[in-house]
């Protein structure tokens, strides 16, 4: 009976530290979501604030960041970027622009390449443009935009995209060295529906966090 009380007492001596490590557990799950909520939620103000901008400040280059092309033409959405970093060129806010994007379905065109004939046609000088063919994503944009700017001896740039892209953008590309990085939406970018400004926000903020993860 002795044996068996000890053997009793000793598995009850294993198994009490187990609920107090499973209550820690938890403890750190709840703080980790409520810091991940506290961090998205944040970043969302901040992507709102940036995508009211129009800082239209002298810089070395405008980049304007890709969107779909089909066929050799570019989409509404990335026609109207394009024409809105024409305006920005014919004002005299840099003497260069950027076009960034790589091909998608269709190998034979990217829309970096798509971007750059577009303002060529519109009037801007061939010599004024560089197109950016590789990037698959955002971030691998911002990243082949720096070097190109680098190359080239260009520090600042008016970063043009939509209204709720441009905040990930800035930071992508400050993160890269380049800098000052100022932000002209275009026009008429911003959902007109609450829950597509919902969607375009959470999207942004999440892609943010993965990105400051380390997991892209």
């Amino acid at each position: 009976m002795s044996d068996e009380g000890k053997t009793d007492e000793g598995k009850s001596d294993e198994a009490a530290p187990r609920p107090a490590r499973h209550r820690w557990l938890l403890r750190f799950e709840a703080l980790a979501l409520v810091a991940l909520a506290a961090f998205v939620t944040l970043t969302s103000i901040r992507i709102v604030h940036e995508g009211r901008m129009q800082e239209l400040h002298a810089s070395d280059a405008i980049v304007v960041f890709g969107a779909a092309e089909y066929a050799g033409h570019p989409s509404p959405v990335l026609r109207a970027r394009l024409d809105h970093a024409y305006e920005l060129f014919q004002r005299g806010l840099a003497p260069v622009v950027i076009t960034t994007g790589g091909a998608a379905a269709d190998p034979s065109f990217s829309e970096g390449g798509v971007g750059r004939d577009y303002l060529e046609r519109r009037g801007i000088p061939e010599r004024s443009l560089i197109a950016e063919t590789q990037g698959s994503d955002t971030a691998q944009s911002a990243v082949r935009v720096a070097v190109i700017m680098r190359a080239n001896g260009l520090h600042s740039c008016v970063a043009v995209s939509d209204a709720y892209h441009v905040f990930r953008i800035k930071k992508l590309l400050e993160h890269e060295g380049v800098g000052p990085v100022y932000v002209a939406p275009r026009p008429d970018s911003r959902p007109h529906s609450v829950a597509q400004r919902a969607y375009a926000v959470l999207r942004e903020a999440s892609s943010y966090l993965v990105w400051k993860l380390g997991m892209t």
